[in-house]
């Protein structure tokens, strides 16, 4: 909880100081010190500020900056004590004492079991992984929290914050990933996202990931959250590779240049990532503790001291750390300071004036550096400028010392004041870079083999047949290698349902289970392995870095559709699944590209498409023809998709499109553990599916078509005169010039909610007891003469295959587009227009095609 929470005659114990480095500072300075036990005396008239006695002296804070203190009551200490405490060391007269309330209870905790109690719920530490894309920080969230995170080698696939748990030498770590971004201006969505995240829930430390490869590029955001004053270390990642280079870097000189630790690393490992923790905990207990001489408080040097030895190596074992505060009150090898980046003596005047007028409003100064607001004004940053109009009492003072500023740096140095602190920021990165002794090594090119691959992948010629060639093979294997395992799977569900048949009494229930649950459930569990093989080829693409290389030869198709290069990306992911697609395009800078992207989105067909595209082509269609046809859709839905956005950017979203600005990064052949690491957890979301929406929507379809049930009816009368046989024949007309019957119908009514549930739907349907026992390929002849018997041709499949293609996206992706454009106007009209498309379509293809055939 938080000291603000306190009443009045209520007491806590310190946990944390939170918020950025100089306000810490400013209230550390005051006595609010970790441990120490507070006391509310006094609320003002007003309620603010509030009076509170500390150390034996009374001082008074703002609410607004009481919130910023983290405390835990007497009553979650006592509860921490209880929990922790052997009952013995607990004072004996807590125990009897029924009549008393908790809170007469606490009274009686020690001074010293309070500020035991508060250290144990100090030992969490909130982690942000900030860095730019492609530079490891997934690898290193994955494998300090040991959750399964993709990490594809493109931008943009870390699209949200992402949440993990780590223990090390007695600390829980909360970890978040932070998606990658090259800067915190206010250029996409994503720099803005975390921006806000770093200040709306500010870290305890930042640990900003930098490819050593890249060093100079990567610096620049090291640059920027320098200016937002936090405590930080920077993890010098893919450090082996700059070695195989024979690059040198004096990584502790330029650390102390920087003012923070500077450790190398190799995630993939796990190089250095417990000396990167050790030294976290070390900035954490600290570094608000430090005199103005570099000088540690000797009750915290203590302190650091007694956890340093219990969990200190061997010599052997650990050499010295780069940044220790264990050795006493004089840090070893302390680099940790904070520095002001020099932008130039008229930058830095109009930084100081700005500040005088920031620094007049006090609600500002708790959360935010006011450097950094300074700088981002300068800077013309809107998120900035609409912080202090929205904020502040006198914002008309801060623009006009922001506008007198700009003025100045404009006349005096002939540049605007963002290109000035950009200029200044490249030229201390350079500095500090040739202080430290970096040379780029020649001993091995890096990239000599990218370069290689590259002359071919993405030449003009070859590139897009190349492209064209992955897909079919990957189509081909999901067929053929998926074919036998689907056999497997099949003869085990119906084995399952021959054992219920036979053993259990015939009933409702006997049905639900024989032709809801197995006929359901079962006739899409069995395309699992399809689902595996379709994502492993996903995975090694995406790993392996050549999703860059596929943006980077579509960007000219993408831009003659009227988007962005980088709207490939997301475009690829559709593929694979509509909604993370949809939160991919935070990556696209232009919001002109990235509604355009999000609204052609659902025309990819998705992986839960893929088990009707198996089912009816495997039914309606020869062996030699079903890779072709299953080729055809994408292809169809991908034209589609170049047509919709032309059309959408010559009509709904006219204007000129942000610059193409992408990187590509070196190839990497992805490990076998990650491939099928990533593999398997689109194989659990797919089992998940089952268990859940596809199973209720099983048993709903399966209800819909047993009642009213009529014993003397055959199969095919039940399902006629059943309540889903009345909804089929009422909308039959709808789809009359499409050639679809009923029982289609139904199907894609059902695919509203989850795709998957056609699928299911049509094993429901179409489930007969003759079927059982048959290898895969049988289970598509008997499939093949039921759809036959009611009139369906290939002519009639292909169309409905169309339809499932364009028609209606998936409530959760509709939901993702109105997460993503904050209205449902987008959402609803992604849905009418691809549902009237598949309409059309479907319907045009038919009836063409009937003149033919």
């Amino acid at each position: 909880m938080k000291l603000s929470d306190l009443k009045t005659g209520e007491r806590g114990v310190i946990v944390k100081v939170m918020g950025h480095g100089g306000f810490r500072k400013r209230i550390v300075e005051m006595g609010f010190i970790k441990g120490k036990v507070v006391d509310v005396l006094q609320n003002a008239p007003l309620q603010d500020p509030v009076k509170y006695k500390i150390m034996g002296y009374e001082v008074s804070l703002r609410r607004s900056e009481a919130e910023m203190i983290e405390i835990i009551s007497t009553e979650e200490a006592a509860r921490i004590e209880k929990n922790t405490t052997p009952q013995a060391s607990i004072p004996a007269e807590t125990d009897d004492t029924d009549n008393c309330n908790e809170g007469e209870k606490t009274q009686k905790l020690t001074d010293s079991q309070l500020r035991d109690a508060a250290m144990k719920k100090r030992r969490t530490i909130n982690v942000a992984l900030v860095g730019n894309p492609n530079c490891g920080k997934t690898s290193l969230f994955n494998f300090a929290s040991g959750a399964h995170e993709r990490v594809g080698n493109y931008s943009g696939v870390t699209v949200d914050a992402k949440v993990g748990h780590a223990t090390f030498e007695g600390y829980e770590f909360n970890i978040v990933d932070l998606p990658g971004t090259y800067s915190l201006s206010a250029y996409s969505p994503e720099e803005i996202y975390v921006r806000k995240q770093i200040i709306e829930h500010t870290p305890d430390v930042i640990i900003n990931v930098i490819d050593t490869s890249n060093l100079e590029r990567n610096l620049y955001l090291t640059t920027q959250l320098i200016d937002m004053h936090l405590r930080m270390v920077c993890a010098l990642n893919m450090f082996d590779e700059t070695e195989k280079r024979g690059d040198n870097v004096d990584y502790a000189k330029l650390g102390e240049l920087f003012g923070v630790p500077m450790i190398p690393t190799t995630f993939t490992t796990g190089r250095g990532v417990e000396l990167l923790f050790h030294i976290i905990i070390n900035m954490y207990e600290g570094l608000d503790f430090l005199d103005a001489n570099g000088n540690l408080d000797p009750e915290v040097a203590e302190g650091i001291r007694q956890w340093h030895e219990q969990y200190s190596k061997s010599e052997k074992e650990q050499p010295d750390h780069d940044e220790d505060f264990a050795s006493g009150v004089k840090p070893k090898h302390n680099v940790f300071r904070h520095i002001h980046i020099n932008h130039g003596t008229y930058i830095e005047e109009g930084i100081k004036a700005i500040q005088g007028e920031i620094k007049k409003e006090e609600g500002l100064r708790h959360k935010y550096s006011t450097r950094y607001l300074a700088i981002k004004l300068l800077e013309k940053d809107k998120d900035a400028e609409q912080l202090i109009k929205t904020t502040t009492a006198h914002p008309e003072a801060i623009i006009a010392a922001r506008d007198k500023a700009m003025d100045d740096v404009m006349k005096y140095t002939h540049e605007d004041s963002e290109t000035a602190i950009m200029d200044a920021k490249y030229g201390f990165i350079h500095g500090a870079l040739q202080e430290a002794g970096y040379k780029t090594g020649t001993e091995r090119d890096t990239y000599q083999v990218t370069h290689l691959i590259d002359s071919i992948i993405t030449n003009k010629y070859v590139g897009f047949p190349i492209f064209i060639l992955m897909l079919w093979i990957m189509f081909e294997a999901t067929f053929s290698l998926g074919q036998y395992p689907m056999g497997w799977i099949e003869s085990g569900v119906d084995w399952i349902g021959s054992v219920i048949s036979e053993r259990m009494t015939d009933g409702p229930l006997k049905d639900m289970l024989v032709d809801g649950v197995i006929g359901g459930v079962g006739s899409v569990i069995v395309f699992l392995p399809q689902i595996l093989i379709l994502y492993f080829f996903i995975s090694f693409m995406e790993d392996s870095g050549y999703m860059s290389r596929a943006a980077f030869i579509m960007d000219k198709l993408m831009h003659k559709m009227g988007l962005h290069g980088k709207s490939f990306i997301p475009l690829i992911m559709g593929f694979g699944c509509n909604v993370p697609a949809v939160m991919a395009t935070r990556t696209i800078e232009s919001r002109r590209s990235r509604l355009i992207t999000m609204l052609i989105l659902p025309l990819m067909s998705c992986s839960a498409r893929f088990p009707i595209y198996i089912m009816i082509i495997g039914t309606m269609f020869a062996q030699q023809y079903r890779s072709s046809i299953m080729m055809s859709l994408y292809i169809i839905g991908i034209i589609l998709a170049v047509i919709m956005s032309r059309l959408f950017s010559k009509t709904l979203f006219k204007g000129e499109d942000t610059p193409f600005v992408m990187e590509l990064p070196p190839y990497r052949f992805p490990t076998a553990k990650a491939i099928a690491r990533h593999t398997w957890q689109k194989g659990k979301e797919y089992l998940k599916k089952m268990g859940g929406i596809i199973l209720v929507a099983s048993i709903v379809v399966w209800a819909l078509g047993y009642f009213p049930h009529n014993e003397n009816l055959t199969r095919q009368q039940q399902q006629e005169q059943s309540y889903i046989g009345m909804i089929g024949h009422a909308i039959e007309p709808v789809f009359k010039a499409q050639g679809f019957d009923w029982k289609l119908d139904v199907g894609l009514i059902s695919g509203v909610g989850a795709k998957e549930i056609v699928a299911s739907t049509m094993g429901i349907l179409y489930h007969s007891d003759d079927a059982a026992e048959e290898g895969s390929e049988q289970a598509y002849s008997h499939l093949y003469s039921q759809m036959t018997a009611d009139g369906i041709t290939p002519l009639t499949a292909y169309c409905f295959l169309l339809f499932v293609l364009l028609y209606f996206p998936c409530i959760a992706t509709i939901a993702a587009i109105k997460g993503e454009t904050g209205s449902w106007r987008w959402a609803t009209f992604a849905a009418i227009y691809t549902t009237c498309l598949a309409w059309v379509v479907s319907a045009v293809v038919y009836q063409i095609g009937n003149l033919f055939l």
